[in-house]
């Protein structure tokens, strides 16, 4: 595919796509009737809503369900630090600028934050004043600064809620999800390399020294009844959109500005909505594409006409380099977290 600037400028038009939507069907590893781990969640507060576990939503009379996998924000943790230099060998670490914050004896890139440039991290630092100033910008209808410091913060969605409140949505969103799964439980037995407690090397414990004994590894503890993966009856799916009916919402003070940033945008945002996540979820959790099942790739047109894409991670990466060099990434910045910002932002909510 030849690459220049303008080959995607009709995503960026009004009358051009509303999205393009990835569809992809997994399996587990051991095969499609494997046993697979989806993402545990804490209890609600009101445990009549949830009770903690897996996240799982049953409908209808038939015993039809929905089991989240893997969740936005889950994925968007995943996709994004291809774009820190240290990672891939560097391979997407010229497109955005490397944004780093010295923690005590960690080095934190603006790719680990939960937050993005939203985040208590990068706010308590020398960068709070001219992110400040960006968020400003954005709630004035210009994303143009905030695009110099954390460009990332554009494609998977930022929003300022401890300062400005200004708010961007993810153009890109990536979720998997099985359908009709059966939970199954499992139980497991610690036992100690030798009874600590009849061999006379430790005192008979009372019930708040057992306790201590059992989390020490002291004693035998069983482990009954927790969660044991599920098993997925329907398909496992990992479905990703890229909206660009929300990209050509982001603007800079002037036209020719407006479009040199959405096109960086862009590039950036198909260079990670093309990437090939690892399937390797979490323990237990390994998933990789169904051969008997192909992916769809499509543009989604407003009158829900769906087109064949054809494009390649490579193109995009291409792409995204040619316009990265047209816009001119904003600088790499490394500063220490500020002791005296983080106890002023601290006194600031009280």
């Amino acid at each position: 595919m030849t690459t220049d600037v303008t080959q995607f400028d009709h995503y960026l038009k009004d009358d051009g796509p509303a999205a393009l939507a990835i569809r992809e069907y997994l399996m587990p590893v051991e095969g499609p009737d494997g046993v697979f781990f989806p993402a545990t969640y804490a209890a609600a507060e009101d445990r009549r809503v949830f009770a903690g576990g897996y996240n799982i939503d049953s409908y209808g009379e038939n015993g039809n369900n929905i089991c989240l996998v893997d969740s936005v924000g889950s994925q968007a943790n995943r996709i994004e630090p291809i774009f820190d230099r240290r990672n891939f060998e560097g391979k997407y670490g010229e497109l955005v600028p490397q944004v780093t914050v010295q923690a005590g004896e960690r080095i934190v890139s603006i790719f680990e934050a939960g937050h993005r440039a939203g985040d208590a991290i990068v706010r308590c630092s020398e960068l709070q004043a001219d992110l400040q100033a960006a968020f400003k910008a954005v709630l004035n209808r210009d994303c143009l600064p905030l695009a110099k410091i954390a460009p990332t913060s554009l494609v998977f969605g930022v929003w300022d809620s401890r300062d400005t409140q200004a708010k961007l949505p993810r153009l890109m969103t990536s979720t998997i999800r099985a359908f009709n799964v059966r939970q199954l439980k499992r139980s497991a037995q610690y036992n100690p390399a030798t009874e600590y407690v009849a061999q006379g090397l430790l005192a008979e414990p009372d019930k708040k020294m057992k306790d201590a004994y059992a989390e020490r590894g002291f004693i035998h503890v069983p482990a009954t009844g927790t969660h044991g993966g599920v098993i997925a009856d329907g398909d496992i799916r990992r479905d990703a959109t890229l909206s660009l009916s929300a990209l050509r919402l982001l603007q800079a003070s002037d036209g020719k500005q407006t479009v040199k940033l959405q096109r960086y945008i862009l590039g950036l945002a198909l260079t990670a909505f093309t990437f090939v996540t690892s399937g390797y979820l979490r323990a237990g959790c390994n998933l990789v594409l169904n051969p008997d099942k192909p992916r769809s790739f499509v543009e989604v047109h407003g009158n829900g006409t769906r087109n064949p894409v054809d494009l390649t991670h490579e193109d995009a990466l291409g792409y995204a380099n040619k316009v990265a060099e047209a816009f001119g990434v904003g600088e790499d910045r490394n500063v220490p977290f500020d002791k005296k910002r983080a106890n002023a932002d601290l006194k600031s909510k009280k």
